[in-house]
């Protein structure tokens, strides 16, 4: 049975997925739409991708523009992260607010994202996988995000491995939001 648990950030939701085990192995289930819309999460998946990273590893916090902006599933089916995410939207209970929860193999959580919010995390072991299903379809001008260490978020890594695009990002305090 999924489980929905509110989160700190407005209409975030982690997600407590179904799954099994038995002497073949597991299963586990990640989304069923009509479960997802009577607890008020209309998804419709337009994209998928994985990302694989070695410990301490930072990515994010990303983000597309309008009018391409998606809501996002996220899980990860091998390893562990500490999933962030940051409420980009003005009109937001929570705007400016990050919350963080810790997703793995071992878990079986994962996190719907909406629009208007930024996504990033630390990889907590080699080889960790990260799966995103998103709404939209990717769009390089609209890719974004913001400067991953300036919106009061302890990362708890004193060498983190960041890409030079992810370090390039403007700061929270520099960012106007469109949302």
């Amino acid at each position: 049975m999924f489980q929905f648990i509110e989160t700190p950030v407005h209409e975030v939701f982690e997600i407590t997925m179904p799954h099994f085990e038995d002497n073949r192995g597991a299963f586990t289930k990640v989304f069923q739409d009509g479960i997802w819309r009577k607890d008020g999460i209309d998804f419709k998946m337009k994209e998928s991708y994985y990302s694989l990273s070695e410990k301490d590893v930072i990515r994010g916090v990303h983000f597309q523009l309008p009018p391409f902006q998606h809501h996002k599933i996220v899980y990860c089916p091998q390893g562990a992260l500490l999933d962030v995410v940051l409420d980009l939207r003005k009109e937001s209970p929570s705007y400016g607010q990050h919350f963080s929860t810790i997703l793995s193999s071992g878990n079986h959580r994962g996190l719907f994202i909406p629009e208007g919010c930024a996504h990033g995390f630390k990889s907590l072991e080699r080889k960790t996988l990260t799966v995103y299903l998103v709404s939209s379809e990717y769009r390089q001008e609209a890719d974004t995000g913001i400067l991953w260490n300036s919106f009061g978020m302890d990362w708890a890594c004193p060498h983190p491995v960041v890409s030079d695009r992810d370090k390039s990002f403007p700061p929270f305090s520099a960012f106007d939001s469109p949302f």
